[in-house]
């Protein structure tokens, strides 16, 4: 049985990167990633408009992770300490083992393996810590950046697209013991 408790938070690092839990003094990055019209059209979200915008989504985000409905990571250079994206893990199911992961990164640094290095650690800590036994992703079927990086971890694309958004096509990479 997996049991979600996200206190104390966990920081993720790797060879590059330092993955911390979101603060407001980051709602300036957010509000850009969030606002970024190039990472919104795989999105379909509506963007941020204000700052404000993006302080309401950093204190939501928070308290998600406080009630351990859902973990979210900041993704910075571990050296400059400069944010490049985000990486969460939510839609947890117990029962199922599962949760979906998320993830998106500003335009000036893709294509340079951040993405690589931060989704292979956060599967790691899904699989090692968590315990949980499947990771799903839905990613818009014109993303192939995203498609790309979600096969080279072997995820598997299902037949079906989303019912919910046709656009979309559901991955699952399942635990291997």
């Amino acid at each position: 049985m997996v049991t979600l408790n996200f206190s104390p938070f966990p920081v993720l690092t790797t060879k590059t990167l330092t993955l911390r839990q979101l603060s407001i003094d980051d709602k300036q990055n957010i509000f850009a990633l969030r606002s970024d019209q190039e990472i919104n059209k795989y999105l379909e979200r509506e963007p941020s408009k204000s700052i404000d915008d993006a302080i309401n989504f950093i204190n939501k985000i928070n308290d998600n992770i406080k009630n351990n409905n859902s973990i979210y990571w900041v993704i910075s250079l571990t050296t400059t300490k400069t944010v490049v994206g985000t990486i969460c893990l939510f839609d947890f199911s117990t029962e199922k083992e599962s949760c979906e992961i998320g993830y998106e990164l500003m335009t000036s640094f893709q294509g340079r393996g951040i993405m690589f290095e931060a989704v292979e650690v956060v599967i790691d800590y899904a699989f090692q810590t968590l315990q949980l036994q499947k990771i799903f992703a839905f990613t818009h079927s014109e993303n192939l950046n995203s498609i790309k990086l979600l096969s080279k971890f072997n995820f598997h694309k299902y037949k079906e697209a989303d019912k919910e958004n046709p656009k979309f096509s559901i991955f699952t990479l399942t635990h291997s013991s």
